[in-house]
């Protein structure tokens, strides 16, 4: 099934992420954690691309073992280090493995990257334009947005301008990177409807469960924490539990307030971890449905 149509029949949606393995001896392991967290209903999984695509034929077995668990897939798709080749057999496999779903991104800029270096050698400099190749292809394609900017752009407004190209080149609905605050997400709502950017926008939701992950998290997502998280992690860092328990109750006020004021889609980043999944939904699974009556 294609996520438009989920989203269209939808009045909120739930979806979660999981990332591939590194080394081909963990692929059967991380399949079985998508087959599990296919028990909990979600609309639709997203499976991530490996770095530089190391995992990227991961990414679609992980994807074709949803999808025959009877849950639609996500299948994540960059440009970066791809040749024309390469992408085009990237696009044949998905399509042989019956995935009509597809989030496109740039990738992340490699750190490796040696100078005079072309990381683009397919001609496809930004998500935009393997936007318009997917779309030609037939697939549902989504893709990603940062409420509080993206890392590398000059400021919020030039976020929203190269966004909106991306949407203009046919992008069916959007993600966002993982936020804390919930305000900066209404801000950045506000600021797409401003724009001309009328998509659904799925409210990316990461639960820090380890307080380790929080200076990751900044770096990843260019992300603000509140005090209050600042305040759980301070307080429960030692205590791993209780942390889990905190962080799993964060992100499920996080939840609430986004389903109350009209958010379209929550998707949870699981980190792999069907316990943790599985314990938001238990929260917020009535408050779904009520809102889908």
């Amino acid at each position: 099934m294609k996520i438009t149509d989920i989203l269209n029949s939808k009045k909120v949606s739930l979806s979660f992420e999981v990332f591939p393995p590194k080394k081909q001896d963990a692929l059967e392991s991380i399949k079985n954690t998508a087959v599990t967290l296919t028990e909990f209903k979600p609309d639709f999984i997203s499976v991530t691309f490996g770095a530089g695509g190391t995992t990227q034929g991961y990414t679609a077995d992980i994807a074709e073992a949803i999808e025959k668990n009877g849950t639609t897939a996500l299948a994540h798709l960059t440009c970066v280090r791809s040749t024309k080749e390469a992408l085009n057999s990237i696009i044949s496999n998905l399509k042989s493995k019956k995935i009509s779903n597809i989030l496109a991104l740039r990738g992340d800029f490699p750190k490796d990257a040696v100078e005079g270096e072309n990381v683009f050698p397919s001609g496809l400099t930004h998500a935009s334009d393997l936007v318009t190749v997917l779309k030609d292809e037939g697939f549902c394609v989504g893709g990603a947005c940062y409420p509080e900017g993206h890392p590398e752009s000059s400021s919020r407004d030039t976020d929203i301008e190269n966004l909106k190209y991306k949407v203009d080149a046919g992008v069916d609905f959007l993600t966002t990177q993982m936020f804390f605050d919930n305000d900066m997400l209404y801000s950045f709502l506000y600021r797409l409807q401003s724009a001309g950017i009328h998509v659904p926008v799925l409210a990316g939701i990461m639960p820090i469960t380890n307080a380790a992950q929080i200076n990751r998290m900044v770096d990843l997502s260019n992300a603000y924490i509140p005090r209050k998280l600042l305040a759980i992690c301070d307080r429960f860092r030692n205590h791993p539990e209780a942390m889990m328990q905190a962080g799993i109750a964060y992100a499920t006020d996080q939840i609430i307030d986004l389903i109350s004021n009209g958010v379209r889609g929550i998707h949870i980043y699981t980190m792999n971890k069907p316990e943790i999944a599985g314990a938001i939904v238990k929260n917020v699974s009535e408050i779904i449905k009520a809102t889908n009556s």
